[in-house]
């Protein structure tokens, strides 16, 4: 993987979306993390929301944040788990335009090298929604670090080579 510093920046609007049944701003560790992530790299992290588990609520948001013009990106973090009320890959599925197999695919290689077979219980995925990139982390500081520093800082910078999502971007809605 190699930055092509020749290439200027191109900074994009990402939203962040915690969804949890007990997490609050105090809480949150998982998407203040995303969120500094996000700001530090030169991007803007135009909304952070917390949501609760609620399978309903999570399409909700997720259709009006991909309907809002200003967003580029939406970052989940929760709800990816196995246990009943984690329903957000089903959220996402339901909504979705188009799926990135190769995001979840690449996570969970990556989580395989810090948790091991634990990985396998990991069901992070990513998808387009409308125009707006979805990347659902599971719920966990450590894996949100991992999905932001391993795939997405790179993924979400236009000088990364050979390819990214931001360059492709122009051409989401073509027909």
């Amino acid at each position: 993987m190699a930055i092509d510093t020749s290439l200027k920046f191109v900074p994009i609007n990402i939203a962040v979306l915690t969804i949890s049944d007990t997490r609050t701003n105090e809480t949150d560790t998982s998407g203040a993390l995303l969120q500094e992530r996000i700001n530090t790299a030169g991007h803007k992290c135009i909304k952070k929301i917390i949501i609760p588990d609620d399978v309903q609520e999570i399409k909700t948001t997720l259709q009006n944040l991909s309907q809002d013009k200003e967003i580029d990106c939406i970052i989940t973090t929760g709800g990816t788990g196995l246990t009943g009320r984690d329903t957000t890959p089903e959220a996402v599925m339901e909504l979705s335009h188009k799926t990135i197999e190769g995001f979840g695919e690449l996570f969970r290689q990556i989580s395989f090298t810090k948790i091991g077979t634990s990985a396998i219980q990991s069901r992070a995925l990513a998808a387009l929604i409308n125009t707006t990139y979805v990347f659902c982390l599971p719920g966990s500081k450590g894996a949100c670090k991992d999905g932001w520093d391993e795939i997405l800082q790179y993924q979400l910078d236009i000088r990364h080579r050979p390819c990214n999502f931001v360059e492709i971007m122009p051409r989401l809605s073509e027909k």
